[in-house]
């Protein structure tokens, strides 16, 4: 008998049909499940319905793991893998585990010895970096940087110049209607030569992909980010 399994189950960045983005091989996994942990269940049941299923979706077993999940709840959510079943992770968007809760989960089970298998699918922050034209050899995610203004301009002084000290892409994420504060702060905070790439809506109908130096992005109209799924980079 072949060992229960975590797959860890990538999903679109955005409306549209699944096989998009996803190789058969992926939508052949899903369709084979019928226990998921969840960041968001009534997106994950929107993606499930399009992605096809081996059972209707209210016979499917799907539990939610999110930033309010306490620590404590972990163990429960392994659950179908002591019972003998395969389980599937989603993350709301993109790749499970990669700035995503479920990276908890994937440690908790790797600790008790289950078997992990990642799968192939759309990932926002590769997508950037591939088409930034910045350093591809070496970079680092930060997350979402602070909100409260000071602390922002702070973060950006110090990424820029980690960035200039090691040649080293620094990748950052905000939230959607915070996007245009961030732009503009990067724009006010790092130097005229710093290389800036703003990447939207990737492998959406409206993607755009730009980088300029912040000199060059002073003299063009501001990029329409508001509300839309970004993702920032900068090279000094």
């Amino acid at each position: 008998m072949s060992m229960p399994t975590l797959y860890l189950i990538p999903v679109p960045l955005g409306p549209g049909e699944p096989e998009v983005v996803l190789p058969p091989p992926v939508l052949e996994r899903v369709h084979s499940l019928t226990h998921f942990v969840v960041e968001n269940a009534k997106s994950a049941r929107a993606f499930l319905k399009a992605a096809g299923t081996a059972l209707p979706l209210q016979e499917l077993h799907l539990a939610e793991l999110n930033e309010h999940t306490r620590a404590a709840d972990l163990e429960h959510l392994l659950e179908p893998l002591r019972a003998g079943h395969d389980l599937g992770l989603l993350s709301e968007a993109g790749c499970p585990a990669v700035a995503d809760p479920g990276a908890n989960l994937v440690a908790l089970a790797q600790r008790a010895g289950h078997r992990v298998v990642p799968l192939v699918g759309p990932s926002s922050l590769l997508l950037a970096l591939m088409a930034s034209g910045l350093n591809g050899q070496c970079f680092a995610f930060h997350g979402y940087l602070p909100a409260k203004e000071t602390e922002r301009i702070k973060a950006l002084r110090d990424l820029e110049g980690e960035s200039r000290r090691r040649r080293q892409t620094q990748i950052f994420i905000e939230t959607p209607y915070r996007n245009a504060a961030l732009f503009s702060g990067i724009l006010q905070t790092c130097q005229p030569s710093t290389r800036v790439t703003v990447a939207t809506d990737l492998t959406l109908p409206g993607e755009t992909v730009c980088t300029c130096t912040v000199a060059e992005w002073k003299k063009k109209a501001p990029p329409d980010v508001e509300r839309r799924p970004t993702v920032f980079l900068i090279l000094a």
